[in-house]
């Protein structure tokens, strides 16, 4: 009997503390970097929206329906990409700061103030310039015993296109000869001295031709009180630069006719025949550089060529 007794094998399991639990800490954690991700993100996007942005935003979680009936913006602008969604955070201005923005306007505001400021400065200065040409003119005639006797004939004013020069018809004592682009020869010595005292200043020039509004009495078929002007201002002009006048300074010469009347209670006044001289300031010789040549009545090339007159003909003309 004591043959058959089995020994009893008694088997122990070693159970070791903190063995493997899984990867749940792997998902914990990620959850965890997700959440730190999204806060930056949402650090980020509130430090670069402006202030507008955000009372748009902050506007549409505190009453959407207000912002619905405004038309999607919490401060009246219906420039939503959603409709109650608050400003369009796509633009530009909402994805810099805001101190760059107004940095940026405001250099923007800076140099456009300066360039106004610079402006301003140099016209003044320019008709500081003019006024002092006019006071040379005027000393010139006055010691000129030739020019003294003529005083009356020359007008100087300050405009605003320049200093204008006119020289007019008296009565008894014309520039040109009647229905004539001759110059008399007291004319040609006011137009003389006048071309050399202008040749002081760096301004371009621009002449015109005026006649009154008698017709013309010449016997030339088609020649009218256009190209009568339009030559008469050209005679002048080759005057003054036959006196010593740079003929450069030229910028335009132009036949008016009776269009631009001195007196214009009196059409028929011999006032109105004159030759008008302008010192042209700064801007409106950039504005006759800039505009077509066809809004000019009658243009005179460099060259001294009268140009075709560009106004119908059976415009009235000037016998003198």
């Amino acid at each position: 009997m004591a043959d058959d007794v089995r020994p009893i094998v008694i088997k122990r399991i070693k159970k070791v503390a903190g063995g493997h639990h899984g990867g749940a800490w792997k998902i914990a954690y990620a959850d965890f970097v997700t959440a730190m991700m999204a806060f930056f993100l949402l650090m980020w996007l509130l430090g670069s929206t402006a202030k507008g942005d955000l009372k748009g935003i902050a506007d549409y979680f505190t009453n959407p329906m207000k912002v619905a009936m405004q038309g999607g913006s919490g401060t009246g602008d219906s420039s939503s990409v959603l409709k109650g969604g608050g400003k369009d955070l796509t633009r530009s201005s909402g994805q810099v700061k805001q101190g760059d923005v107004d940095s940026k306007n405001k250099t923007i505001s800076t140099k456009e103030t300066n360039a106004e400021f610079k402006r301003k400065e140099f016209e003044a200065n320019e008709k500081i310039a003019l006024g002092k040409l006019k006071e040379n003119i005027e000393k010139m005639i006055e010691n000129n015993p030739t020019l003294q006797q003529f005083k009356k004939q020359l007008l100087l004013d300050i405009t605003s296109e320049g200093l204008r020069v006119q020289i007019v018809d008296e009565q008894n004592r014309p520039m040109f000869d009647t229905s004539s682009s001759e110059l008399k020869q007291y004319t040609r010595v006011i137009l003389r001295e006048i071309g050399k005292t202008l040749n002081s200043v760096p301004n371009k020039l621009s002449l015109s031709g005026h006649t009154d509004a008698a017709l013309f009495g010449g016997s030339e078929k088609g020649y009218s009180n256009w190209e009568l002007s339009a030559n008469r201002a050209n005679a002048s002009r080759r005057e003054m630069i036959a006196g010593g006048m740079d003929g450069h300074k030229v910028l335009r010469v132009v036949g008016l006719a009776s269009t631009v009347l001195f007196d214009k209670n009196d059409p028929l006044s011999s006032i109105n025949r004159r030759i008008s001289i302008i010192v042209l300031n700064k801007r409106t010789e950039e504005a006759l550089l800039r505009e077509d040549d066809k809004d000019s009545p009658v243009e005179v090339g460099a060259d001294g060529a009268d140009a075709e007159a560009l106004t119908p003909a059976a415009q009235a003309g000037s016998k003198r």
